[in-house]
């Protein structure tokens, strides 16, 4: 069986199982991290992991290099990505389960990667390590041996990316409905701890990545999702954006579990600020 949104603990419990008998089909990626400590999310994995699992960070592996545009964690190069994908073993018919601990904050941002690069087969861990604990499945500190290398090749689908050149000429007359993940209150602008400008994209709703899980970090039932969705018009086409283009991934998510598309603006608010802060003239 291939998962391409969600896989519950179960499911991937018995993946495990089976993992003797089918090597190389199965690759489980750790994707915990922490904004404000780049290093917090691999100690808390060498503490405690998922049997097999490998480790994703999101500035080392699932980002690329900042530069002035582009945002804080710009997409990785298909090289880049295949780089990565291919030495943990991740080949065209590998089933791969990405989870982590914080809301899929960081695991969504893996799952629309390997996606947008080609690789349809990947899953979130519905739960995340809590719902993995909960249900009384084994962790380990114990390193995770290399894997044969895979031979996965990442091609990029622009058709899912939109970018500031794209969005700033139709601020008055937007083809898309812009769909901010962001909390609240940055959303509003009544606070901004991480970018320079306080505020959001004009035209945008507020739609925060959060609240499409619940507190346990467990994915709403599809009801719920299309119900949190149906304040946008099935037609309306979607642009998706956050702070840096992570958690908005979330988002995406949802909306695929739902049926729906949607497109990512990938430098986000923090691009858009280097915009504001440093506009482009003519001849630049």
């Amino acid at each position: 069986m291939t998962y391409q949104g969600v896989i519950e603990v179960t499911e991937l419990a018995e993946l495990v199982d089976q993992r003797d008998r089918n090597a190389g089909q199965l690759v489980i990626l750790d994707c915990r991290y922490n904004l404000a400590d780049q290093q917090a999310g691999e100690q808390a994995y060498l503490s405690e992991h998922i049997p097999g699992a490998h480790y994703a960070s999101l500035h080392q592996d699932l980002s690329g290099a900042c530069e002035r545009y582009g945002g804080r964690h710009p997409l990785p190069s298909a090289h880049h990505f295949s780089e990565f994908a291919r030495s943990v073993g991740v080949s065209e018919e590998t089933q791969v389960v990405v989870y982590d601990d914080q809301r899929l904050a960081f695991a969504a941002r893996a799952w629309w990667l390997f996606r947008h690069f080609g690789h349809a087969r990947v899953a979130v861990l519905n739960g995340g390590l809590q719902a993995w604990k909960k249900a009384g499945l084994p962790t380990t500190a114990d390193p995770t041996s290399a894997p044969v290398a895979g031979s996965f090749t990442a091609s990029a689908n622009a058709a899912e990316l939109v970018h500031y050149d794209d969005l700033y000429p139709h601020l008055q007359t937007p083809p898309w409905q812009l769909v901010d993940a962001r909390e609240p209150k940055r959303f509003l602008g009544n606070e901004e701890p991480i970018d320079p400008v306080a505020g959001h994209i004009p035209g945008a709703v507020n739609k925060p990545w959060q609240n499409v899980t619940d507190d346990q970090g467990l994915i709403k039932p599809i009801a719920a999702l299309r119900e949190h969705w149906q304040t946008i018009p099935a037609d309306d086409d979607i642009v998706c954006y956050c702070g840096s283009g992570v958690t908005a991934c979330v988002n995406l998510l949802s909306l695929h579990l739902i049926g729906r598309n949607a497109q990512l603006y990938p430098g986000s608010w923090s691009d858009w600020c280097a915009h504001i802060l440093h506009p482009r003239t003519e001849s630049a």
